[in-house]
């Protein structure tokens, strides 16, 4: 289907925001917005959301890309993504405004932009669906846990690691000093922290009061993507969150992060397109 695509501006709380529009010649009534992840703007890595936001227009999908403030083209000081919720609000608010016949809208994130989707979308009722790829989860437990079991553990069952540590080609003192760090770390007991900091609660309660549809968008190839599986697996609260129909689940066995190859990046928006007009 043609397309165009048109730059915009618009208002966050007194700062100007810069976006992309790609819309379809016919768009469908659902639109999707890109929040970007990470340090990085509505291009996305190795133009990953250009392409996917062409990819979905094609199909008759309408999006938005942007950069919300600090990042990019847009104003105002860089921000975590716990505090993006105001740019997301605006740039929905801007989606509606340029295309009067959108009735909702799927947030499209990858890394922590999904865990800024979760933690905003319960809050806005114009938000249907999310479609999530990689979340991040990080904390300092979680990443040793995860280093532990799929890194270490990986490595001492490879006849080539045991070669090379006879060969002297492996530092043992530094490769031991490491896994015994993520150890110490891994049996740790983190202070309680404040709410506001506590982000992977805060991303399952969110889960758990949004009553919309969600696509989880698994790399098999990431760190990240393994933190976040380990935090499921081993809390209640996600598990409980997760329960229910409106959660699907696609993975990619051998796709990095950021899916950098195009037969990753193309399968990731033939899943998305299928996804978003299937209901």
């Amino acid at each position: 289907m043609i397309y165009q695509e048109r730059a915009v501006t618009f208002v966050c709380q007194e700062e100007r925001l810069v976006g992309v529009l790609t819309l379809p010649e016919k768009p469908l009534g659902r639109g999707v917005v890109i929040t970007v992840g990470g340090p990085q703007y509505r291009v996305g890595s190795h133009r990953q959301f250009l392409l996917l936001a062409r990819q979905l227009a094609e199909a008759g999908v309408p999006v938005l890309r942007y950069d919300y403030r600090g990042m990019g083209d847009s104003e105002g000081k860089p921000r975590a993504f716990e505090a993006i919720e105001h740019d997301l609000r605006a740039a929905i608010d801007l989606f509606y405004r340029e295309l009067p016949i959108l009735t909702e809208v799927v947030v499209w994130g990858l890394c922590d932009a999904a865990s800024a989707a979760l933690m905003y979308a319960f809050q806005d009722s114009r938000v249907a669906a999310l479609a999530l790829a990689n979340p991040w989860v990080r904390t300092p437990e979680g990443l040793a846990n995860t280093m532990v079991k799929h890194y270490y553990g990986a490595r001492l069952t490879r006849p080539e690691f045991w070669q090379k540590l006879v060969s002297g080609k492996i530092n043992f003192a530094a490769a031991l000093s490491g896994l015994l760090n993520n150890l110490r770390k891994r049996s740790a007991k983190e202070p309680q922290l404040e709410a506001s900091c506590a982000f992977p609660e805060r991303m399952a309660a969110g889960l758990e009061k949004f009553r919309g549809r969600v696509l989880f968008l698994i790399s098999g190839r990431d760190l990240t993507a393994l933190e976040f599986q380990e935090a499921v697996k081993s809390s209640p609260h996600w598990q409980r969150a997760l329960r229910r129909p409106q959660v699907e689940w696609r993975r990619l066995e051998e796709a990095t992060h950021t899916f950098s190859a195009d037969i990753w990046r193309t399968q990731v928006g033939r899943w998305t397109i299928e996804w978003v007009k299937s209901w």
